[in-house]
């Protein structure tokens, strides 16, 4: 118990200051950095399609893109004319800030002024990991029912804001908003619950200017 205990806490060390020179290197360029987290299939990617539509005009965006295998979310990206880099784990669960560092290099860092890392879809591994960002999301759909929030505490307790796409499925599924803001609440009051869906385009401007705030004020 006890080497693993040790274990454990060397693997965190190591990732903590690979954390630190991320954040470094994303202050001194001035790049606005958020980590967006979620379960499979709550629609990241069709999330940063959107933003990257809606404000390429005003900023330069990037995206770190985080999958088991496979360069799809990239080219997704990539097709929309913006900056993209793909990390595949090859099973593992979750980014750390040491693949993020390792990629950096791949990225013009000083010719961007937001980027987005999107992690590998999973509601509990990702959530232990600093990777140098400024700020997290969680992407939580209402297809993934009302226990979400609850059954994963620590990931909803560690992020600032959590969108909750696909609300145009809401006359479908049973999904109870009042319960997933209250949820969200006794878990983490000072984060904030942003109904939306990519799809339709509802929802989406808040998102915007929740971005367009932090880069005016970070």
């Amino acid at each position: 118990m006890g080497m693993k205990v040790m274990l454990d806490e060397s693997v965190l060390a190591d990732n903590n200051r690979a954390a630190a020179f991320n954040r470094s290197l994303f202050d001194r360029t001035d790049t606005l950095v958020i980590n967006m987290m979620s379960s499979p299939g709550s629609g990241k990617t069709t999330i940063l399609e959107r933003t990257i539509e809606a404000l390429a005009p005003e900023f330069r965006i990037g995206v770190i893109e985080g999958d088991l295998a496979t360069q799809k979310d990239a080219d997704r990206i990539r097709a929309l004319g913006a900056e993209a880099v793909q990390i595949n784990t090859h099973g593992g669960c979750h980014l750390d800030a040491r693949m993020i560092a390792k990629v950096l290099p791949d990225l013009s860092l000083d010719d961007l002024d937001l980027l987005f890392i999107e992690n590998v879809g999973n509601l509990i591994c990702p959530s232990g990991y600093d990777l140098g960002q400024h700020h997290k999301v969680v992407v939580l759909s209402v297809t993934e029912g009302n226990d979400k929030i609850a059954k994963y505490p620590v990931m909803f307790r560690r992020t600032e804001l959590v969108l909750l796409n696909k609300i145009d499925l809401l006359p479908h599924v049973e999904f109870d908003l009042e319960e997933a803001a209250a949820d969200l609440r006794g878990i983490q009051p000072a984060s904030r619950l942003l109904p939306l869906s990519a799809k339709t385009g509802e929802g989406m401007e808040a998102w915007l200017n929740w971005i367009r705030e932090r880069m005016s004020h970070d």
